[in-house]
């Protein structure tokens, strides 16, 4: 790949609030909201498609997994402590010193690195997860083939992204940024990828989509698994 995916100015965006990402009531709350459903989905996703057992404590034990859009890292601790070798990759190079920071004090080893998905070259992993990230990348079709390509044979893609309707607008922006929930500028709504359309590109890149599931929200119970794919949704894909 030579196209460069990262968008600069959503690189600095993000970087600017990298001292805040690890406060559960800073400009992150959400993303601490969210990763619950985050880990019941990815571990569900990851018990089946490896014929696991959901009582084991660490069913990425040996295996390797790349998070794409990292942040400073909340969701590449617990996939460590699921038992996986990690690397998180981040185009703000302040949310890597963040992460890596983050991690020491908890006494996790996390390879850590600042740039975009055409700097990991032939390195394979099992698991490639990116959480709300395809939206903020500058071509999302060579975004989405450039994890593909680090996919190993039996690997597995996750993803998770808004979905591009009037009920993501008005949760995500109308409210989510007009009340302060998330930092304002967030959101560009014209950039979210319907389903359909997310799927199209993970199959133009050579995978076969297996699992779609929605993200709904719920003031008085959060954010919870869901058939309703109209707010946000993930998106699980194998090689064919």
């Amino acid at each position: 790949m030579t196209t460069a995916t990262i968008d600069p100015s959503e690189a600095a965006f993000f970087g600017k609030l990298a001292a805040d990402w690890w406060d559960p009531k800073g400009s992150s709350a959400m993303l601490h909201r969210l990763n619950p459903a985050r880990l019941q989905y990815l571990r569900a996703r990851i018990d089946e498609a490896w014929g696991l057992d959901p009582r084991v404590r660490h069913p990425l034990g040996g295996r390797r997994a790349l998070d794409v859009g990292c942040g400073a890292g909340l969701l590449s601790e617990p996939l460590a402590r699921l038992g996986a070798t990690v690397t998180g990759l981040d185009a703000a190079p302040e949310n890597i010193a963040a992460a890596r920071l983050h991690a020491e004090g908890q006494g996790l080893t996390i390879d850590y690195r600042a740039g975009g998905v055409e700097s990991l070259g032939n390195e394979r992993f099992d698991l490639v997860v990116s959480m709300e990230v395809v939206e903020h990348v500058t071509d999302p079709q060579a975004f989405i083939s450039g994890l593909a390509d680090t996919l190993a044979d039996d690997g597995l893609l996750i993803l998770s992204t808004p979905n591009r309707t009037p009920l993501s607008k008005l949760a995500l922006i109308t409210i989510g940024e007009g009340f302060g929930m998330v930092p304002k500028g967030t959101h560009d709504h014209a950039k979210f990828l319907t389903p359909e359309e997310l799927g199209a590109l993970v199959e133009a890149a050579g995978l076969a989509v297996v699992d779609k599931t929605g993200l709904s929200f719920d003031p008085r119970t959060g954010f919870t698994l869901s058939s309703n794919l109209a707010l946000d949704y993930f998106l699980t894909a194998r090689r064919r």
